[in-house]
């Protein structure tokens, strides 16, 4: 398919760039460009819609059908739909980013976001024009496709797999693998609840293997003749939300050649033994606590021993890792050496993952570019790979944002992927790039110092969209980070906020350093919008420890709390300590929470009525929770 250069994406009215739109070109063009069984569901989709728009089909059976095609109904309610398009391992191509700019203006509000599980969103398209916006996606090889519903939803890893300085494994094709076994199983199409698997190349767990349905770490063991096999660790049952239950390990190690049948065999189980009655009781880590964990490891394992006779069995190693191999390139392991050999004489101080990265306390020089060198760039050890992180606030990014990070991977002839932490992630960049992106990225507004650095506030889409939520998470997020900021706290490193709208953990609070989740607050007599602060949360090293309550605010004054414990931590922080060693020294959680409890106070709504009012509103707070779709990103 022609795509002209990017840079006429903003200079015409017709975005036409070449691509085969819908729009301009319909679909018997865009049809030319996908496959058969793509162009089928397509059809399907915008039949079964039609059926639905002329009232010929219920609700119930329409949603059912619209979320698993990735389309999701958001609280403006009528026909605003979010559509979320899935980003394997956060993968992207210069025309597939493109092709997102073109669908921001033409189909929704001049914008997206970058999710937590490294999607991109695009929020406001109308039900009528989905199944437009579908084709142009497909146009370019992107799919919606079990991005919502009780599906296996995007398969993720750690952004720097195949350039981080620690890895085991290149696992960038093993996700690929997995997304491309896992779309349209049969198996994953009507499960007890959503399913998400996440891959780590290391202990380091980039990938936050800690606390999904299936979280795969790459590892090693040795072998009787002295050498080294590469393999993996298979953590199952985790999950966040209201009830969050760290990862366990399935077994003590999995080959490379079972770990397929593994993931298969860990879906097949839930599917089996999931709860179908009541969907807040439905996630694998609600079977470990009715079946055991024992218990769910042998019935995983026997199944896996069976699963040779089912037709859709993988057998050893999948043919895109064959072909691409998963030899790392940031770091020094290499497949079958000896143990006791001379390696790159690193220790385990030296590690420098994106999850426990040392970051200075803040950053002390002077030119904007060194502070976004110190701030921004990863480099590997043995490879000299060097990657870059293009800060997007609040996750949000542009039209003319796509369309320059297309224009800088082709000139700079790079990669580029989607970060947990909501930004993009530049790759395979040489030393002699740096300045000259550096500058490239400030046209475009997303060279600022951020990774790892207060400022890069986590966040939910929240109430501005989301029908689950009671809060303007993202209103916060704004707040929180102006507010450091003014006070010149924005650049404190080692140290991450993440905020969440409601209980079910989509801004994954419970792993934060400081976490917000969204409540509603009863006070003068009437609703009010409030957050609960966790303290603690950390994720890292084959650990994870989820945030321990500290105390309930009003909205208004949830910033205010946060710059007061960013300021203790980064004026009391000794040399290398990290946030949760800070706070525990200092007393713990308690103690921190003892110091902000004067601003656990709602004023009288007479004299202060904004604490009544949330965020990006203007009338008075009221809880309007919608009917939970897909119950979560």
């Amino acid at each position: 398919m022609e795509i002209v250069n990017a840079t006429t994406i903003l200079e015409t009215d017709t975005y036409s760039l070449g691509l085969k739109t819908f729009k301009t070109h319909g679909k018997k063009g865009l049809k030319a460009s996908v496959s058969d069984v793509v162009a089928e569901e397509l059809e399907r989709f915008e039949e079964v819609t039609a059926r639905y728009l002329r009232g010929e089909l219920e609700e119930d059976r329409y949603r059912i059908f619209r979320l698993n095609v990735g389309i999701y109904g958001q609280r403006q309610g009528g026909h605003n739909q979010m559509a979320r398009i899935k980003l394997p391992y956060g993968a992207i191509t210069p025309e597939q980013l493109e092709m997102i700019a073109y669908t921001f203006n033409e189909y929704s509000r001049g914008w997206g976001h970058i999710t937590t599980r490294q999607n991109i969103q695009i929020h406001y398209v109308q039900l009528e024009r989905a199944h437009e916006l579908l084709w142009d996606l497909a146009s370019v090889g992107l799919t919606t496709r079990e991005a919502c519903g009780d599906t296996v939803r995007n398969i993720t890893a750690c952004p720097l797999a195949g350039a981080c300085p620690s890895e085991v494994l290149d696992v960038s094709w093993w996700a690929e693998a997995a997304f491309k076994h896992f779309l349209r199983h049969p198996c994953a199409q009507r499960m007890p609840r959503k399913f998400k698997i996440n891959f780590s190349g290391c202990a380091v767990d980039c990938g936050q293997a800690a606390f999904n349905d299936v979280g795969v770490i790459a590892t090693t063991r040795t072998r009787p003749d002295g050498t080294v096999e590469p393999g993996f660790k298979v953590l199952i049952a985790g999950g966040l939300g209201a009830n969050p239950h760290p990862a366990q390990a399935l077994e003590s190690f999995t080959t490379r050649e079972d770990l397929m049948s593994t993931l298969e065999a860990v879906l097949r189980t839930f599917d089996h033994y999931g709860n179908r009655d009541n969907k807040r009781r439905a996630r694998l880590k609600w079977v470990v606590d009715t079946m055991g964990i024992d218990d769910l490891r042998k019935r995983i394992l026997r199944e896996r021993d069976l699963l040779i006779a089912s037709v859709t069995y993988v057998d050893g190693i999948p043919e895109d890792v064959v072909l691409n191999g998963d030899i790392p390139q940031g770091g020094d392991v290499k497949l079958g050496y000896v143990v006791g050999k001379e390696r790159s004489g690193k220790d385990s101080s030296e590690i420098t993952g994106m999850a426990l990265r040392v970051v200075p306390v803040s950053l002390k020089r002077t030119s904007a570019y060194d502070r976004w060198v110190e701030a921004n760039i990863y480099r590997g050890a043995k490879n000299s790979t060097v990657s870059a992180v293009c800060y997007a606030r609040l996750g949000d990014v542009t039209p003319e944002q796509c369309v320059g990070l297309a224009r800088i991977v082709r000139d700079f002839d790079v990669t580029l992927r989607t970060s947990n932490r909501q930004n993009f992630i530049i790759r395979d960049l040489e030393e002699s790039q740096l300045e000259d992106l550096y500058y490239r990225l400030d046209e475009i507004s997303m060279a600022r110092p951020g990774a790892e650095l207060a400022r890069d506030v986590v966040s939910c889409p929240g109430a501005d969209t989301c029908n689950l939520a009671v809060t303007q998470s993202r209103g916060l997020a704004s707040a929180i980070g102006e507010a450091l900021e003014e006070e010149g706290l924005g650049e404190v490193g080692g140290i991450r906020i993440n905020i969440s709208g409601c209980t079910n953990s989509c801004g994954q609070h419970h792993i934060a350093d400081i976490g917000f989740m969204g409540v509603e607050r009863r006070a003068g007599g009437r609703s009010a919008p409030g957050y609960q602060m966790f303290l603690g949360g950390s994720l890292g090293d084959s650990e994870i420890q989820f945030g321990q309550k500290a105390l309930r605010l009003p909205a208004k004054n949830a910033a205010k709390a946060a710059v007061s414990v960013v300021k203790d931590f980064a004026e009391g922080r000794q040399v290398g300590e990290t946030f949760k060693i800070w706070m525990d020294r200092i007393g713990g959680v308690k103690v921190v929470a003892e110091n902000l409890k004067y601003l656990d106070v709602f004023p009288d709504p007479e004299t202060s009525p904004e604490y009544y009012i949330d965020y990006d509103e203007t009338g008075p707070y009221e809880v309007e929770v919608g009917q939970g779709e897909c119950m979560g990103s």
